[in-house]
């Protein structure tokens, strides 16, 4: 019997992707790397230090220019989040929340991102989630299970009582491993290993899912 949902952040709950984008770009253009949208799309649902590893394309950096670098970059795109309200959240994602909290159902968020908290507050729906689990809850981030591992704990539910709503690969394998219903949003060649798959948030059919 399904008593949680877990969602990831960007991509599910609001995109800031077009934030990490500028953000990674602008450090990027810094240090004279190449990086285009591309490029871009394949750092979705990955860490922060995966995705900088993955901008270098193998260029060796010392380790405090490595940390450096995730700061200046978190900077930049903590500049641009401030800007966010309650109206970018996605369509749909605040009544789903919303629906499901009325039929006894506990909500999470389970994101690979330090900012989740307070992106959440700036979309003014923290009073609607029971617990945020994000890049610093867990040492291991997706595709292993952990993080979602962390927020079922969180909600004191089994892994087998959760469906995890994500927009990566790397996400609905995480979901998978962690033996969690998953639920896919994007296009199947993405997330089609999901148990599930819609195109947007907005088209989640709960009846379907829950059964």
């Amino acid at each position: 019997m399904i008593k949680g949902w877990i969602f990831d952040l960007d991509g599910v709950i609001t995109d800031t992707a077009e934030f990490h984008f500028k953000a990674w770009k602008q450090l990027a253009d810094e240090e004279g790397l190449s990086f285009t949208r591309e490029d871009n799309e394949q750092l979705r649902g990955v860490s922060r230090a995966d995705s900088l590893r993955l901008l270098l394309k193998g260029k060796t950096v010392t380790d405090q220019h490595f940390e450096e670098m995730m700061t200046r970059k978190n900077g930049y795109y903590q500049e641009l989040v401030e800007k966010m309200g309650p109206e970018d959240a996605l369509p749909g994602a605040r009544e789903l929340v919303k629906e499901l909290r009325s039929r006894g159902i506990k909500t999470a968020i389970g994101s690979s991102s330090r900012n989740a908290g307070r992106v959440i507050e700036l979309l003014q729906m923290e009073d609607i989630f029971d617990t945020i689990a994000d890049g610093h809850s867990v040492a291991n981030a997706k595709p292993a299970p952990d993080l979602f591992l962390h927020a079922a704990s969180q909600l004191g539910l089994s892994p087998d009582e959760c469906v995890v709503v994500e927009d990566a690969e790397a996400g609905v394998e995480a979901a998978l491993a962690g033996g969690m219903c998953a639920v896919g949003i994007g296009p199947a060649e993405r997330v089609g290993k999901a148990h599930y798959v819609y195109a947007e948030t907005a088209d989640i059919d709960l009846k379907e899912v829950m059964g």
